[in-house]
């Protein structure tokens, strides 16, 4: 009897060779790439800020024990003269030349403060309770020229707190879209670098993406007690850094 255990042998040999077979031809066919990635960093000065300023206003010191009733009229006279205060703050900005457009007022604050009254007979201190009313304020400037004069403005009306300014940008597409630039241009010249002196050369971009998106963040600088004080101070913006980041691909020819 025939027995056909070779047959089937020779054809179990032929299926695994004939994926073998088509082996060089995929690779062949895969491209060969030069990947590159790039980063950059775009230096900016600011050309606009934004100053932040407290106004607030105190209710009389009592112990915890009258205040546990609270004092209406007492948060009233405090409320006055803080609306009152706040009034006379936008009067003189706006009489120095700055538009009320500019000029936001925050909402009302009201919060306990605790305070450690004087020593009784047992050595003991009687714990205080105050209630402090606070409005903040914030004025933008398109002039950072004109600054020493917001400060002194400020200083004028009799702000309790200066909290420092805000750097800003008036087009931050702009900045952003030029750190993108200077990161794709900076791709390019490696990518040109590794193949001259690879002796390759580069073909067509086959991909790209960003590894760094550039965004800009505000740069905050607190007001030092100089400046405060002091109507002759310098204000120096400096620059804020902007960083974006690429990854491209080029066909080597």
């Amino acid at each position: 009897m025939l027995s056909l255990r070779p047959a089937r042998l020779l054809l179990g040999s032929l299926l695994i060779a004939t994926p073998l077979l088509g082996a060089p031809a995929i690779a062949a066919d895969t491209p060969r790439q030069l990947s590159v990635q790039a980063e950059a960093t775009l230096a900016v000065v600011p050309d606009r800020a934004t100053l932040s300023a407290r106004l607030w206003e105190r209710t009389p010191a009592v112990s915890r024990e009258e205040e546990s009733g609270g004092d209406p009229e007492a948060l009233r006279e405090a409320r006055e003269r803080l609306e009152a205060r706040a009034a006379e703050l936008i009067d003189t900005l706006e009489s120095a030349g700055f538009e009320g457009d500019a000029i936001s007022a925050g909402s009302l604050a009201v919060q306990p403060e605790h305070l450690a009254g004087s020593r009784g007979e047992d050595g003991e201190r009687e714990p205080l309770v105050r209630t402090r009313l606070e409005r903040p304020f914030q004025v933008k400037l398109d002039d950072l020229e004109r600054l020493p004069l917001l400060l002194d403005a400020l200083t004028e009306a009799g702000v309790n707190a200066l909290d420092g300014v805000s750097y800003d940008l008036a087009d931050r597409d702009a900045a952003t879209d030029e750190a993108m630039v200077k990161a794709l241009e900076r791709a390019r010249h490696k990518a040109e670098l590794m193949a001259e002196t690879l002796g390759i050369a580069l073909g067509p971009v086959a991909s790209v993406s960003e590894t760094r998106s550039p965004a800009f963040q505000p740069r905050m600088m607190a007001m030092s007690a100089d400046a405060r004080e002091s109507t002759r101070a310098e204000y120096r913006p400096g620059t804020i850094d902007i960083e974006a980041g690429v990854s491209v691909n080029w066909e080597i020819e």
